[in-house]
């Protein structure tokens, strides 16, 4: 596998391998059990330069770029599963947004922390009955009041709100402009009343990295943390999710390499007539299956990621590669759960858990039947999935330079 990436992408693997091992995997059971908040792992992580691969260097980044976020976004997810489902809000969509939309004070302000570690990350879109059209469903309204937005409404599926700090939210400043009426705010949750967060019992997730529910009952959001200008926040949402689906793709890979990990454990320690099952053709049957799919789904995962790091068009492999990356998790978790046999279903093997993350991956975070629609579209012809590649004015996250046009006033 060392020659899919350069080998200062592999230092960062082994790294990441190294602080999983002997950090975070020995403690999760433990805080699995306990409910809380690992927040102690997330700031070791940070320090470690785990969130900071697709940000420069002057706002505590590495610059690395988004193959080797999505290599630590990989095995992240591969060693626990768990641990990794703050990835994103920490390293990818909510610093991403604030950092190509917002202005010089935002960015220094916001984005160093949150790479780091030290303040934890929300990024909400997604309404009650919104779906995949999030946007156009919107109900949550923000109304400027002098120095402040008084947002009321509610969100679904926010993850770690209930835990965060500084987070991104999308509210509508005009209700009559459809998703032109869209707005982006940073909202600091602990500093401000009229924001509560509740957990969604999830089968099968995590009880200490969760969910949630969010309600808003005139939260104030100060008018300077407004990201860009009012009816920008599509443009910003859609950019960051863009980026955002390559490391979620990615996710799902680790969980597809863990299945097949313990899978070809299992089979060759479980003993059946004196030979393990491994020796029987149908397990090797499913056997071969993950390992051919794992394969497929790391080309195109690193393939995508490799061409948002040159700067070209990606949208379209984004989503071929979250779409088949996110089959190739749900395909290998119920073919380990086989192989397991009843085991597989004992909470005394993490298949029965990595299962739940399988199905979350396929229909989380861009739906399967989402990225089937703008594959399907784009071959054809009917809408051309890379149509909007390059038209941004918002700042370009591989530049060092963050005085850009986004910092004009």
């Amino acid at each position: 596998m060392d020659d899919l990436f350069p080998e200062e992408i592999g230092l960062i693997r082994d790294s990441v391998n190294r602080f999983m091992e002997t950090e975070v995997v020995p403690k999760m059971d433990a805080i699995e059990a306990a409910g809380e908040f690992p927040r102690d792992l997330v700031l070791r992580a940070g320090a470690a330069g785990f969130y900071g691969n697709l940000f420069p260097e002057s706002v505590g980044g590495s610059g690395m770029g988004y193959l080797a976020a999505a290599v630590v976004s990989e095995e992240l997810a591969r060693n626990d599963v768990r641990f990794a489902a703050c990835f994103n809000q920490q390293a990818a969509t909510c610093p991403y947004c604030i950092f190509t939309a917002g202005s010089v004070e935002q960015v220094v302000k916001y984005v160093p922390k949150l790479l780091a570690g030290e303040t934890i990350g929300m990024m909400s879109l997604t309404e009650p009955g919104g779906g995949s059209d999030a946007l156009g469903n919107m109900h949550t309204r923000a109304v400027r009041d002098g120095d402040y937005y008084i947002l009321n409404g509610s969100k679904m599926w926010a993850s770690m709100a209930n835990e965060t700090d500084v987070g991104v939210l999308l509210a509508k400043t005009d209700p009559d402009a459809g998703h032109r009426g869209v707005t982006a705010f940073i909202v600091e949750p602990k500093k401000y009343p009229g924001f509560e967060a509740r957990p969604v019992e999830m089968h099968g997730l995590s009880k200490a990295l969760r969910t949630n529910a969010v309600f808003l009952d005139d939260f104030k959001v100060p008018v300077e943390n407004r990201l860009g200008e009012e009816g920008e926040g599509f443009k910003i949402v859609m950019q960051a999710l863009q980026a955002g689906r390559v490391t979620v793709a990615a996710k799902a890979l680790g969980v597809a390499r863990a299945c097949f990990d313990d899978a070809v454990r299992y089979a060759n320690e479980r003993m059946v007539k004196g030979s393990p099952i491994g020796k029987f053709q149908m397990i090797q049957s499913d056997i071969a299956d993950m390992a051919a799919s794992i394969e497929a789904s790391r080309l195109l995962v690193y393939d995508a990621a490799r061409r948002m790091d040159a700067g070209l068009p990606c949208n379209r492999i984004a989503a071929i590669a979250k779409y088949h990356a996110s089959q190739t998790a749900k395909m290998a978790a119920d073919k380990a759960q086989q192989v397991f046999g009843g085991y597989g279903l004992a909470t005394e093997y993490r298949v029965s858990w990595l299962k739940s993350y399988a199905d979350l991956f396929f229909t989380g975070e861009g739906t399967a039947n989402v990225q089937k629609i703008l594959i399907a579209e784009d071959a054809l012809g009917y809408k051309v999935a890379d149509r909007h590649h390059g038209k941004t004015k918002f700042r370009d996250p591989r530049s060092d330079d963050i005085v850009g046009p986004a910092a004009a006033e």
